[in-house]
């Protein structure tokens, strides 16, 4: 009996010997698992003849199971912020461990070998990719100078915007003196010294300057009116009792106290406890402050009375009997009449 082997693909351990590889099973599991690799290997060699690169991306760290060499295999190739698609996986499709891997993989699981040249890479394939990487890259670099030129002409345009609306801001605008014609040299120069003061100061509104008015002129005499107190209320100003000092009128006409008495405490914390007993038990409702009379036991079954248990029920069937029987005629007696 040939000693137990086990197959990775079909997952499951055989006692035949080579001839599990020839069976049925194993050669379909075989073709699934080729076939399920058959479309990474070939959106890569599409990428043999034109490389693409992109800004990095997480989306980029994406690996991917090699069969033929049993690992895991980086898909893409990054550097930095940019990524070349289809870059790891070409150059493990090309490296001399991975193409005798493949040789032993054919051999050992008995696969079709005109499926081999698919997984295989060769040399001048990826020397012919690494010129396309090349290109590439120089493309995107360029492309990239063109968007930064472009951001920055866009940039230097609205600092040229902000500034020109800046400086109309601070320009002085002189306003034109309707007297300028019939006034003398004297007073033009004095405008002209005017304006150039001014001009020396910015302003950022254009509006005449406010007239300078002289408190202390004679013509226009301040008048002390006085202390506006009401008679007979004071202030903490004055002297007065602060408000928040004064006592309350109901505070001061008794001790007047604050919040339960102990009776209501004791009465709520009973109430308290009561709630934590189930409210269906017996005597939930019972009102003990009601008045009871000397008759309040119960007279049914007959269980305070001397005698035997049996007496007590045959006398109480008697008399329910003898209730039902009276409640029955007196119904008769109304509907005869």
């Amino acid at each position: 009996m040939a000693p137990a082997q086990r197959c990775p693909l079909c997952r499951q351990t055989f006692f035949c010997g080579r001839g599990h590889v020839y069976s049925r099973k194993h050669q379909r599991q075989l073709k699934v698992a080729l076939e399920r690799l058959l479309p990474q290997v070939e959106a890569a060699r599409k990428a043999v003849r034109a490389a693409q690169v992109e800004r990095y991306v997480p989306e980029h760290e994406r690996w991917c199971w090699c069969l033929c060499c049993g690992c895991e295999v980086r898909k893409h190739l990054s550097h930095g912020n940019l990524t070349v698609l289809h870059g790891g996986l070409l150059g493990h499709l090309a490296s001399p461990e991975h193409k005798k891997a493949t040789n032993k993989f054919w051999w050992e699981n008995k696969a079709e070998f005109q499926m081999k040249e698919k997984f295989l890479i060769s040399p001048q394939d990826f020397a012919r990719f690494k010129k396309s990487m090349v290109k590439s890259l120089d493309s995107y670099e360029e492309k990239e100078d063109e968007v930064i030129k472009e951001m920055a002409a866009q940039i230097r345009e609205v600092e040229q915007s902000r500034q020109e609306m800046v400086r109309s801001v601070l320009e002085p605008q002189t306003v034109p003196d309707p007297e300028e014609g019939s006034s003398a040299p004297g007073s033009r120069k004095g405008t002209n010294s005017q304006v150039a003061s001014t001009s020396q100061q910015p302003s950022y509104l254009d509006l005449p300057p406010a007239p300078e008015l002289d408190w202390m002129e004679t013509g226009q005499p301040l008048t002390f009116i006085g202390h506006q107190d009401t008679p007979g209320i004071g202030n903490i100003h004055s002297g007065a009792t602060p408000p928040w000092m004064v006592q309350d009128e109901d505070c001061s006409s008794g001790n007047q106290q604050i919040g339960p008495s102990y009776e209501e405490f004791l009465k709520e914390k009973e109430k308290q406890k009561l709630k934590k007993l189930p409210p269906d038990r017996v005597g939930a409702n019972f009102d003990h402050s009601s008045s009871t009379s000397a008759g309040w036991l119960p007279s049914f079954g007959r269980v305070w009375n001397n005698g035997r248990r049996w007496q007590s029920r045959h006398q109480f069937k008697t008399e329910a009997a003898a209730r039902n029987k009276q409640q029955s005629h007196k119904g008769k007696t109304l509907m005869a009449s």
